[in-house]
């Protein structure tokens, strides 16, 4: 009698343990994968990092997905609460297409590498007004951040928009063409 009663709850405390105990294995898996694909590639850590992240959160996901049903969670019921947060992001998305937009260019940045740390960068507004020009001194997900210097020697940071690099022309030297940058500086008139 007492192996009756506990014997299903024990037996769904093991599919779920087996199925938690799976998503923790493919996603260790997919983690060493991606490792080995950034090795192979040289693809930089940082471009890696998202789609490590990514991927956890869909097998978590699923995971979670597979426990709630073997609790008994109607598939209907997670359907409809999916399909309202879909809902929520794509009004979030809209509301923050500018931040999203500067995250997806500097994803473009690492990956294509237009400029890197240390390069002297301009970016060309318009003929008659001069663009902001100085040295790569971080890269972040909103802001790329420039050293200016004016024509006292003086430093300034400025921090640019990562879009602002797929919208305007820029002119790139590399840090070790020093002499470039010390020939035009920023504020030339």
């Amino acid at each position: 009698m007492l192996v009756r009663e506990w014997s299903e709850p024990l037996l769904l405390g093991g599919q779920v343990l087996l199925i938690l105990l799976l998503a923790y294995l493919l996603q260790r898996l997919v983690a060493r994968a991606l490792g080995r694909l950034g090795e192979r590639y040289r693809l930089p850590s940082e471009f890696l990092l998202p789609i490590r992240v990514g991927s956890r959160w869909f097998i978590l996901g699923g995971a979670l997905i597979m426990v709630l049903e073997r609790f008994g969670v109607s598939a209907t019921v997670m359907w409809t609460a999916f399909s309202g947060f879909v809902a929520v992001a794509a009004v979030a998305f809209f509301a923050i297409w500018s931040v999203l937009s500067n995250l997806f260019c500097a994803v473009l940045i690492l990956l294509v590498a237009p400029f890197r740390l240390g390069d002297v960068v301009e970016i060309i507004d318009s003929a008659d007004k001069p663009g902001v020009k100085g040295r790569v001194t971080d890269i972040n997900m909103l802001y790329t951040t420039l050293e200016e210097t004016n024509e006292q020697g003086e430093t300034a940071l400025v921090q640019v928009p990562n879009s602002l690099f797929f919208q305007k022309a820029v002119r790139r030297w590399r840090g070790t063409e020093l002499s470039a940058f010390n020939a035009h500086p920023p504020f030339e008139k």
